[in-house]
């Protein structure tokens, strides 16, 4: 069967070769975009559907069994109509291949010497009812069915798997504590807490969906915590995945993860690794989508302290919509940039310093595809190198985003713009805001810091030919602009700035308030559509607190003494070294 996505707003998915029951087969493989968004070039937001059937109130089942785990005893069965279950001490299975019943299977009881094994071919329900399942040879519940399996979590429950998995069938996969060849679907009110010591927490060969609302903790010292292969999607509960092996992943899917709803903590600590199987150096990553990742609503907290670790990583596009993402990452530069480590017989002279070979940089969120946000906030801090970064364009249309970081707080390989929103982009390195492409401003509010010298707040690769181009928004920028810009909108400058020193930015009747941190390049820029008056020494109140503390939108600023302001031009030497090139429209 095949099912059709329609995406609106430029965006069309489409699932070729579909099973009824997965709308995520295949790594939703089929992009097109097309048209334009408010001015921007390019799609700027996604809508991803999800399958109402992942709604366990629209199953019937035909049969409840009970199994009830006993420590030091064998397993209790009940309701057991067919004889489709087979018990060993505490070491559980059934088979439902060969009826036609939908069955729901309430587990209970204790066992540190047991597991739960199910084949089917109809759709099912495992109903965790305060049970507590340890298995020393491997997976604690391993289901081989390949339809929905809804998982219904009931009272306090946990699963372990043991260090090796000696009991896994030569035909058979066994990736987790809590794995399935089919989807996994979470609701109900309890709580579960997976350990992993062998392999992975929770993983689905399918996808998985947390929906309302449990309460789950996923550890894991061995594997990725929580891994769905067709994707992972967040739509209500409380979620906490935990990954300590180098390599690993707190949440990870081939194709898509989405959040919907709920509240997702991940927590990263493994670094970077030689895959001997895929022979390249891999590193760690709080959140990994393959294909596609999705904010949509929710909250969603990432640390990674890992040596070369991301705290977002994609190989496709990053939207952002909704919702609060905060990314922290405390780890150091893996390889030459660090230590000098690399390839495994190879000299620290002759390794790589690209993200591509033994060397791995530590960065907040870094996606290969590009970056769209156009709604909620999102806060990423990286101590070592950048805080966001995209391998293609990145189009900032809405939401608050503060980034903060040692190296580049915001970069892209191609153009970026920033045409709405709140942008803050703090360096303590390098440059605020850097696009190797056109840089676009031409609308929102932007506050950017640079370090000085030949770092600018914000920088455009005029030595490639291209420009940044400043036609609208509030601008505050602390570091100069790139020599050789396009000024459509004017802008002013101050030949100083106080540290650790409240500005406001008065245009018309809106204020913006601005601290100053404890460092950053000379020279203040200030652009607004026309010329705004700035105060240093304020005292801030009311409206909303933004960027970490550094900023204040909608407010009023009290008190403080008049900066004397005078026109700036891109020529004024106030930016970092650059070529003129030519100018012109968006560049990609």
């Amino acid at each position: 069967m095949k099912k059709v996505f329609y995406l609106p707003l430029c965006v069309l998915v489409a699932c070729t070769g579909c099973n009824k029951d997965n709308p995520f087969n295949n790594g939703m493989a089929d992009w097109n975009e097309a048209g334009s968004t408010s001015g921007v070039t390019g799609a700027t937001t996604i809508a991803v559907s999800t399958d109402e059937e992942d709604l366990i109130s629209g199953t019937n089942f035909d049969r409840t069994i009970t199994i009830h785990f006993n420590e030091g005893g064998q397993a209790a069965v009940k309701g057991d109509a067919n004889n489709i279950v087979k018990v060993s001490g505490n070491q559980v299975t059934a088979d439902n291949t060969s009826t036609s019943e939908k069955v729901k299977y309430e587990l209970s009881g204790s066992t540190s010497n047991g597991f739960f094994k199910v084949y089917s071919k109809n759709k099912q329900a495992i109903v965790l009812s305060d049970v507590s399942i340890s298995n020393p040879g491997g997976a604690a519940i391993n289901n081989q069915g390949k339809k929905r399996c809804f998982v219904v979590v009931n009272g306090t429950n946990s699963l372990a798997d043991g260090n090796s998995y000696t009991q896994t069938p030569e035909n058979e996969d066994e990736k987790a504590a809590f794995f399935s060849e089919g989807q996994l679907i979470f609701s109900g009110s309890g709580s579960l807490t997976v350990t992993a010591k062998g392999k992975a927490g929770i993983t689905s060969d399918d996808y998985l969906h947390f929906m309302a609302s449990p309460t789950i903790k996923v550890t894991s010292n061995a594997g990725h915590a929580v891994r769905g292969k067709d994707a992972v999607i967040v739509s209500d509960g409380v979620l906490e995945a935990i990954a300590t092996q180098a390599m690993k992943k707190g949440v990870a899917s081939d194709s898509l993860v989405l959040f919907n709803g709920g509240v997702t903590t991940v927590n990263v600590s493994g670094g970077t690794a030689y895959d001997d199987e895929d022979q390249e150096f891999k590193a760690s990553a709080g959140v990994k989508a393959d294909l596609l990742f999705v904010m949509n609503a929710g909250t969603l907290t990432v640390t990674n302290s890992g040596s070369g670790g991301k705290g977002i990583s994609g190989d496709g596009p990053g939207y952002f919509q909704g919702g609060t993402v905060t990314v922290n990452v405390t780890g150091s530069n893996y390889g030459q940039s660090s230590s000098g480590m690399g390839r495994p017989g190879q000299t620290s002279s002759s390794s790589s310093s690209s993200d591509d070979d033994s060397s791995k940089s530590a960065k907040g969120i870094k996606f290969d595809g590009d970056i769209y946000i156009s709604g909620g906030s999102l806060s990423a801090k990286s101590s070592n190198h950048e805080a966001i970064e995209s391998k293609g364009k990145i189009e900032i249309t809405g939401g608050t985003v503060y980034a903060q970081s040692k190296d580049d707080a915001i970069n892209s390989a191609g153009m970026l713009a920033i045409t709405g929103g709140s942008v803050c982009a703090y360096s303590t390195g390098n440059d605020g805001i850097d696009a190797n492409g056109n840089l676009f401003i031409e609308g929102g509010v932007v506050y950017a810091v640079g370090c000085g010298g030949a770092e600018n707040a914000i920088d455009a690769n005029t030595e490639g030919g291209y420009r940044l181009y400043v036609n609208g928004g509030v601008l505050f920028a602390l570091g100069g602009l790139e020599n050789g810009s396009v000024l459509s909108q004017n802008c002013y400058q101050a030949s100083s700035w106080s540290k650790n020193t409240w500005y406001s930015l008065s245009v018309g009747s809106d204020t913006y308030c601005f601290k100053t941190p404890s460092s950053g390049g000379t020279g203040l820029v200030v652009s607004a559509s026309s010329e705004p008056a700035v105060l240093s020494g304020v005292t801030p109140s009311g409206g909303t607190s933004v960027f970490g503390g550094l900023g204040v939108l909608d407010g009023s600023a009290s008190g403080g003494n008049s900066v004397n302001l005078s026109a700036y031009s891109s020529g004024s030497g106030m930016g970092g070294p650059g070529m003129g090139g030519p100018g012109g429209g968006r560049g990609w």
